[in-house]
Order: structure tokens, then C-alpha cells, then sequence
């Protein structure tokens, strides 16, 4: 198979994986349209609201391995830095954007965490890390969520990886900020829900 081909199908498998919309998906099985409760979002947040835990760790999961596998995948096959990010890029954008739902979605936390073990798993383990003493002194996802995302960006720098990963990943990180940046105004505003607070 030419290399071409290849790369064309993986790109186009980044996106379709990653516009698979896993909170819609689990949402319907609890009868629950998660588009018209809470947040609205279709991310693990909404959902553990909404729905509980268990329905949350699995749109989490599902969600890191949309960005994780096509990752792995155009790694595993020999692709160059600049294809193997770009299947990154596009999982999120899939995500964020996807065509199974009008092209609205989530905010690209979760499927950009799965892009980020595949590419620099120690960047990864620094993010996770400080997500998680965020999240535990704060309860904001959103906190959590932005400030490492921008500590993702720093550490690709500061651990010299490739440019296209730097370059990438910032991308990211500042459409993971837009897309929050209701959370950034309830945040200012006093009014940000926390981990344990349920949907309204």
C-alpha cells in the first residue's frame, strides 16, 4: 500500500474515531439526553453530574482512546512527527467538532490527555499529576483542565519535543481554552459548579 494512501487513511480514521460522541452514545442508555441537562456538554463532567460515576469513567476512557489510539497507530506504522500529531490534531478536532452531531461536541480535554501519552508520556504524567492535586484542592474540572492544558503547551517546550508537537499541541490547548471559556467567566464570577455538585 502506498505511503500515501496510508496516511490518508489514517487521518480520515482520526477524525471519524474522534467525533464518535461517547456521552451522547451512554447518555441514550440511561434514557438521557445529555445535550438538554446540566452543561449541556457531552463530556465526562456533564455526565458524572447527570448520570453518576460509572457512566462517567467510561465516557472517559472512551474519549482519552479516541485521542490515544490514532496516535498509537500512525506511531506503530512509522509515520513521520508531522502525521503521527496531525492524527492527533484531528481526533480532537473530531471530537470538538464532530459530524455525527452537527459538528458541535466536547471540549477535547480527554481525547487531548490520550493524544499527549501517545506522543510524550512523560509530559502526560506531569499533566495527569497536576490536574489531579488541582482538582483535589480546588473540585474545579474546568481549573484543572485549563491550567494543564497550558502546562502541556510549557513542558512540550521545556522537554524540547518535536516542533510539530509543540506547535500542535498549542493549538490545542488554546481550543480547549475558547471552548472553556464559559467556565473561565462562571470561574471569575464565583458561580462554577464543583466536583460533587450536581446538574441543575
Amino acid at each position: 500500500m502506498q505511503q500515501s494512501l496510508i496516511i490518508s487513511i489514517v487521518l480520515l480514521g482520526s477524525y471519524l474515531l474522534g467525533a464518535i460522541p461517547f456521552g451522547m452514545i451512554v447518555s441514550r442508555l440511561y434514557k438521557v439526553d445529555i445535550t438538554k441537562v446540566g452543561s449541556g456538554n457531552i463530556g465526562t463532567t456533564n455526565i458524572l453530574r447527570t448520570l453518576g460515576v460509572v457512566p462517567a469513567i467510561i465516557v472517559f476512557l472512551g474519549d482519552f482512546l479516541k485521542g490515544f489510539v490514532p496516535v498509537y497507530a500512525a506511531i506503530a506504522l512509522n509515520l513521520e512527527p508531522k502525521w503521527i500529531i496531525s492524527a492527533g490534531l484531528l481526533a480532537v478536532i473530531g471530537h470538538t467538532f464532530s459530524v455525527f452531531m452537527k459538528f458541535k461536541g466536547g471540549r477535547g480535554v480527554a481525547t487531548g490527555l490520550g493524544v499527549l501519552l501517545g506522543i510524550a508520556p512523560d509530559v502526560f504524567l506531569l499533566v495527569a499529576i497536576l490536574a489531579l492535586i488541582i482538582m483535589g484542592f480546588t473540585r474545579y474540572v474546568s481549573l484543572a483542565s485549563i491550567v494543564s492544558s497550558i502546562v502541556a503547551a510549557v513542558s512540550m517546550y521545556l522537554f524540547d519535543k518535536p516542533k510539530e508537537y509543540l506547535f500542535v499541541i498549542s493549538a490545542v490547548v488554546l481550543l480547549i481554552i475558547w471552548k472553556h471559556i464559559p467556565n473561565i467567566q462562571r470561574l471569575l464570577k464565583g458561580e462554577e459548579r464543583k466536583i460533587g455538585e450536581k446538574a441543575q
